[in-house]
């Protein structure tokens, strides 16, 4: 009763089309065809950055700078949620002692 009917596969019957026949094409001799003109040779890639060693510590310090501030933003979401959940739950036990209360009565 309770069984899934699966559905059953139809089998295989082999080519579904006949294959098709491909017809060679003639080649007319005397026309002709003018040939590929060159690709523009394109201009040197883009210079290579060399990093100094007063550069290379400007990126640290703003890579440190990044990751301080992102790890700060998801601290404090964090903190928010458990905040907002606390608060959450203090109100689910007044709410059910005030139910309890009242069904004394």
């Amino acid at each position: 009763m309770l069984r899934p009917k699966l559905p059953t596969m139809p089998q295989p019957t082999g080519q579904v089309a006949p294959p098709t026949v491909v017809e060679p094409t003639t080649i007319t001799p005397g026309t002709s065809v003018s040939p590929p003109t060159p690709a523009p040779v394109a201009g040197p890639a883009r210079p290579t950055v060399q990093l100094t060693p007063g550069t290379a510590l400007a990126l640290v310090g703003c890579g440190t700078a990044v990751v301080l501030v992102v790890g700060a933003v998801l601290v404090s979401m964090l903190l928010a949620v458990a905040v907002a959940a606390a608060s959450v739950a203090v109100c689910a036990v007044v709410l059910r002692s005030l139910l309890a209360s009242q069904h004394r009565r």
